[in-house]
């Protein structure tokens, strides 16, 4: 790995290594994968190892051999290394967000660079905590003492998607390796070279074998980790299919589990709310800016029936306004989808949302798309008078795909917007600030957002509920519950 970041301009693509035990390397069996950019199907930009369970095995015996003397350090020289890093990453933020655009199709001013400086916060936010890993005593008589420490879990793998592989990167490792863990990240393989970037800066100033870095395939990579007797938590972000499978795998040997998994988030406007300030909140919360591509995306928009043609139509001219162009383009709101596998999951749940009887579509940007192939662009879909039992109203179908329902009464949008398997998050809009928060308190998601749109922010206790996963890592509270044990010790004095 050199100390500069990629250009990607050559034609010969950039060959990556892993990170294990403080040595770059290859696949123990040498396969490799070949990454494909977003913006050019036809365009291969690195390759990278096909790691598989060889490969889990150094990792994993290189992180359980370094963790004892990381977590021996004073708290203080864990913090300083995480300063550390963040000085060093904040010196890159252009680079890494560019690099960003180009590996997942994200556009860069409005997803990429805000991921970036995430990412540079959370490892600031993390370092400050360093020194509230502590314990508590009992006062239970002058012959006792009674005390209780927090002690790291271990050998933490977290396995990442390519949605926005930094910025689920900075909700795992900065408090992992914080609190004293050894890391093993699994990056995805269709976005994984931010991830490996990130990995190299780190490694400055790490000792060899904290932070392992794998490349490769989920069915391979991935489950030998999950699979693995030396890691003692899984941190999984991903779909809610696969991530029932790490749960149940994991569990299986009562490893720990975190499990951040899909959404089919409501958006909900009260009628006293129809003005062109919640518009723009309402179209963050879509994440049409992610290409919809986010499990927090507001994909299920419902509005009063005193409000509904007149909102909606403000929705629509706000989203023609929006421009679908080459991700690394400052002018450009909406970036790639990430390949093509996904771009038809998309086509197909727009197909099936078109055949259902009585939709109606409210704004179809594709007409006016003025770029396409050899790139993954999707312009958004608005669709109305959508039923909530509906396919495009009940599953996650990650692309710039919005459901607009009716409602008439507050209980009544209540148990539509719960009516789902998912509860990740919620999004309510209102100016009698009273029923804005009774009805956010009612509805059964973990993150709920109240008159904002836009995303999750260092410190928040962040997280699903129902099959939207478990576990909260990415506040203070998050980090001593995900990645910190307690011992109870009791000691005779007399």
């Amino acid at each position: 790995m050199s100390s500069t970041f990629p250009t990607f301009e050559a034609d010969t693509p950039r060959s990556y290594r892993m990170l294990i035990g403080g040595s770059w390397v290859d696949a123990a069996d040498g396969q490799r994968i070949d990454v494909i950019t977003p913006i050019d199907r036809h365009r291969v930009i690195a390759t990278i190892p096909r790691a598989g369970e060889v490969d889990a095995d150094r990792a994993v015996a290189a992180a359980r051999a370094a963790q004892p003397g990381w977590a021996a350090l004073p708290f203080t020289e864990r913090q300083r290394a995480l300063l550390r890093i963040a000085d060093d990453l904040e010196a890159v933020v252009e680079d890494l967000a560019a690099l960003t655009a180009l590996d997942t199709g994200n556009a860069i001013r409005t997803q990429a660079r805000p991921e970036a400086g995430l990412l540079v916060g959370a490892f600031r936010y993390f370092a400050g905590l360093a020194g509230e890993l502590k314990g508590v005593t009992l006062p239970t008589g002058s012959d006792a003492l009674s005390l209780t420490r927090r002690l790291p879990l271990g050998v933490v793998a977290g396995i990442l998607p390519w949605n926005s592989p930094l910025m689920i990167a900075a909700f795992k490792l900065p408090a992992a390796l914080v609190s004293g863990n050894a890391m093993v990240l699994k990056a995805a393989e269709d976005a994984p070279t931010t991830v490996l970037e990130l990995a190299e800066i780190c490694a400055r100033h790490l000792p060899e074998g904290v932070l392992n870095v794998v490349t490769g395939y989920g069915p391979e990579i991935g489950e030998a980790l999950v699979d693995h007797p030396g890691v003692d938590k899984v941190s999984f972000t991903g779909s809610t299919a696969t991530g029932s499978g790490v749960a149940s795998r994991a569990g299986g040997r009562l490893a720990h589990v975190s499990l951040e998994l899909g959404g089919k988030s409501p958006c909900i406007v009260l009628p006293d709310a129809d003005d062109e300030d919640t518009v723009e909140q309402v179209m963050l919360a879509t994440r049409f800016a992610r290409q919809g591509q986010s499990c927090t995306s507001g994909s299920r928009l419902f509005l009063h029936e005193d409000i509904h043609d007149s909102f909606l139509e403000k929705v629509v001219a706000r989203a023609a306004q929006m421009r679908v162009g080459d991700p690394r383009e400052e002018s450009t709101d909406i970036g790639c989808i990430i390949n093509a596998r996904q771009w038809d999951r998309v086509q197909g749940y727009i197909d099936d949302g078109l055949a259902s009887e009585g939709v109606e579509v409210a704004y179809d940007g594709r007409p006016a798309l003025q770029v396409g192939e050899p790139g993954f662009y999707h312009a958004p879909m608005i669709l109305t008078q959508v039923r909530n039992d509906w396919r495009i109203a009940r599953e996650e179908i990650f692309g710039p795909v919005l459901s607009v329902l009716r409602w008439r009464t507050e209980d009544e949008v209540v148990a539509m917007a719960n009516d789902s398997h998912y509860g990740l998050a919620a999004f309510v809009f209102g100016r009698d600030i009273g029923m804005a928060l009774r009805t956010a308190q009612r509805v059964q998601s973990g993150w709920v957002q109240v008159n904002q749109g836009g995303g999750q922010q260092v410190g928040q206790s962040y997280g699903g509920m129902k099959a939207s996963g478990q576990g909260r890592e990415f506040s203070l509270e998050g980090m001593l519950e995900g990645f910190t044990q307690i011992q109870q010790i009791n000691v005779r004095l007399s």
